[in-house]
């Protein structure tokens, strides 16, 4: 889930950068709110609008805009190193700097240094990096505001999603999935109590929903119920949702009615093969590159009121045929069913262990046979190489397992394994 938190926030860092950019996002993408920068502090972000070998590397103290001006700051590559003062905007920028080779950015602000996590400028395109100074003292700040807070009794009052929440929509292993990356703002000074929890129920179809790490710890899951009780802190409480969206055709109608105002609208979607998307309450559409390179289609509108209903219409998404599914799913209903019938039977336990394996192996067998029609036809979704050789590997060991048990394989399986 670290990797996965780590694109929520990249996406995000991506669109406030574009803040400066092109593709006509500029206002959409300067609304976006920065994350906590003790997560963006040091980090190297590709900036493919920058030239070839350019890094800028920008000082700030605590927050995003308290820039650091007249600040001297270092790059280290290879043997090389380089100084550079910051200007206006707290930036430094380096040109020039040799593709591929390993570097480092320092600097010292009031006595504390700052270094970057290491980054190899890409041989296309820049890099910029972020330096925060003042991280500890900022926390120390915002814990004895939380105690405080906290000792106080809570106030009737109203939360709302603050502009940094956005919904991702990504393609995994043939299925849609679908991230809530909410910040419940309580623009307060003291807990507000909201006269309930805060109740947001998932779209129609949801499946396999569950809280994400980095979530708030009144945040839980039911079904596709998601509740989080409060009172709600000041400031920001997060809450990060993931959950499936099963769909047979080539268009979807995703619904969602939100419990308490959106600030901004931001949809992104994974972008793939030709499918896209469109809302009426989109006033922008286009696309943007999260840190990890994964590019996205980025649905922005203005403010929706609590209560309200967001559409999207999904369409010429990757949709494959259901036979091989189907047939998997009958040949493991009459795996299980043959199970039961011989649990009542005399079996010993390595008979039982070896219809396991079976059952295990037909799934398998099931499942990649589906991925290489789909290579063989270059058809639907790009394939899973990376789940097709766990695939093969799989199945690999329990033909392995079924050889010492004596079973062996059955109905050519090794042929189509291979």
């Amino acid at each position: 889930m670290k990797a996965l938190g780590f694109r929520f926030w990249a996406l995000g860092f991506g669109l406030w950068a574009l803040g400066v950019g092109s593709s006509g996002l500029g206002v959409v993408s300067a609304q976006v709110n920065m994350p906590d920068p003790a997560l963006i502090h040091g980090k190297a972000i590709p900036a493919g609008e920058l030239p070839a070998g350019t890094v800028t590397v920008r000082v700030v103290r605590e927050a995003i805009g308290n820039n650091v001006a007249g600040q001297l700051v270092t790059v280290k590559s290879g043997a090389t190193t380089r100084e550079a003062k910051t200007d206006d905007q707290g930036r430094a920028n380096f040109d020039n700097l040799q593709a591929g080779v390993e570097a480092r950015a320092e600097a010292t602000v009031n006595g504390e240094a700052l270094v970057s996590d290491p980054f190899t400028p890409p041989s296309s395109g820049g890099l910029r990096v972020i330096l925060v100074a003042g991280i500890k003292d900022a926390a120390a700040r915002k814990q004895q505001e939380d105690a405080a807070s906290a000792a106080a009794p809570p106030v009737k009052g109203v939360v709302v999603f603050n502009p940094n929440s956005r919904v991702m929509l990504e393609f995994r292993d043939d299925a849609l999935q679908i991230f809530y990356v909410l910040e419940i703002l309580n623009n307060a000074r003291a807990r507000v109590d909201i006269g309930g929890p805060l109740i947001l129920d998932l779209p129609s179809g949801a499946a396999g929903a569950s809280i994400l790490e980095g979530s708030s710890p009144s945040a839980t899951v039911s079904g596709d119920r998601v509740t989080v009780t409060g009172p709600f802190a000041a400031g920001v409480t997060p809450v990060q949702v993931g959950f499936t969206l099963p769909y047979t055709s080539s268009s979807v109608t995703m619904e969602q009615k939100w419990p308490a105002a959106m600030e901004q609208l931001t949809v992104a979607m994974q972008k793939i093969v030709t499918a896209s998307m469109s809302s009426a309450q989109f006033s922008t559409v286009g696309e943007v590159k999260a840190g990890d390179g994964t590019a996205y289609w980025l649905g922005s509108g203005p403010a929706l009121p609590a209560g309200a209903m967001l559409t999207v219409e999904l369409k010429d998404l990757p949709a494959h045929s259901q036979t091989p599914r189907i047939v998997a799913l009958t040949a493991a209903g009459i795996v299980v069913l043959t199970g039961i019938w011989l649990a009542f039977g005399a079996r010993s336990k390595e008979q039982d262990a070896a219809r396991r394996l079976i059952a295990r192996r037909d799934a398998l067998l099931a499942q990649l046979t589906e991925i290489e029609e789909r290579r063989r036809t270059a058809t639907g979704p790009p394939v899973n190489e990376a789940r097709r050789q766990k695939l093969i590997a799989e199945l690999e060991q329990i033909y392995g397992e079924l050889d010492e048990e004596g079973a062996g394989p059955q109905g050519g399986g090794e042929g189509v394994a291979a």
